[in-house]
């Protein structure tokens, strides 16, 4: 006789080891879901549903469909703002060349990088507020900044506004932002460039290869997840800017990136619609730019080599 499997019932599923794991996990999940979904997701969808009202926080709604997202495109306050993050997509490149830069001499030893290590990370730790007030007087005129150039022989007079003078002040701010992460990017590019074995630098040297060489072919492909990550980082927060010329110049004198921009249409203006509207559309710039940068960085780093030839001449080789 063939024996038949028997059937469990609901109760006596619940006494199996596969049910009591089952229940443990939704019972570690179910609140951290449920907060999820109230501030995050809930919040997310309302802000989608309040793009298409002309609204204020308070009083009537009035249906308007794609006329805010319209707005956000022809507006040179609204889309305009978004040509600001080019200076701080420059100042990101700056700050991951010298985050990569400083975590490629500190991966080897170097007297003091503990000290030096500290000093770089330091800022980051420092809150986004206070050092919007610590370069506000650093660049305010005749401060810090002004006085350190006059010790150096600088004529006063001569000196530029760093904050009122429209040629340099997005760059005075961006270079707030490359003091804060520089040190956030080195400690991650550090950490990876420490996993990468060190017998293969060995190996490459005694094939003849030059220091170059070994950064080119061995340490940047070994922290190429890291390096998409660092760019995808600073890229995005680029684009979404607010601290520095919140705090340090109001956002006047030409310095009102998109988000304060967006605060300013939010919180000053009452036009909530509108700047709802405003962020969904940076959501799907942000969401293309991330995509972009990955096909980009795929091509210029591949995952393998596909011609096979090997990566160092000898020393001495025929050529």
């Amino acid at each position: 006789m063939e024996n038949k499997k028997h059937k469990l019932t609901f109760k006596e599923w619940t006494q199996t080891l596969r049910a009591k794991r089952l229940a443990v996990i939704v019972t570690f999940l179910i609140v951290p879901i449920f907060l999820l979904i109230l501030f995050t997701y809930y919040p997310f969808c309302k802000m989608i549903q309040f793009s298409f009202y002309d609204m204020k926080y308070i009083g009537a709604r009035t249906f308007v469909g794609w006329r805010n997202y319209m707005d956000v495109f022809a507006s040179s306050e609204c889309f305009g703002a978004l040509t600001l993050t080019l200076y701080y997509i420059l100042g990101s490149f700056v700050q991951l060349a010298l985050a990569l830069y400083f975590a490629t001499m500190f991966v080897f030893k170097v007297k003091g990088e503990g000290i030096f290590k500290a000093i770089m990370f330091f800022p980051y730790l420092i809150c986004g507020i206070a050092i919007g007030f610590i370069f506000k007087f650093f660049y305010t005129r005749g401060f810090v900044l002004d006085t350190v150039l006059h010790w150096f022989g600088f004529n006063l007079e001569s000196l530029p506004y760093w904050l009122k003078d429209t040629r340099i002040n997005n760059f005075s701010l961006v270079a707030t932002s490359v003091w804060r992460y520089m040190g956030q990017n080195m400690v991650l590019f550090l950490g990876a460039m420490m996993s990468v074995d060190k017998t293969l630098y060995e190996a490459a040297a005694i094939d003849g290869a030059n220091d170059w060489q070994k950064f080119r072919f061995i340490m940047l492909p070994g922290i190429k997840s890291v390096v998409i990550l660092n760019i995808i980082l600073s890229i995005s927060g680029s684009l979404s800017a607010f601290e520095p010329p919140f705090v340090i110049t109001g956002g006047n004198f030409g310095t009102a990136t998109y988000f304060v921009m967006m605060n300013r249409i939010a919180h000053e203006s009452q036009k909530v619609g509108l700047a709802s509207a405003m962020a969904i559309v940076l959501m799907i710039i942000i969401i293309i730019v991330t995509v972009l940068q990955k096909i980009v960085i795929a091509k210029l780093l591949p995952e393998e080599r596909t011609a096979k030839k090997p990566l160092f001449k000898k020393r001495g080789a025929a050529k």
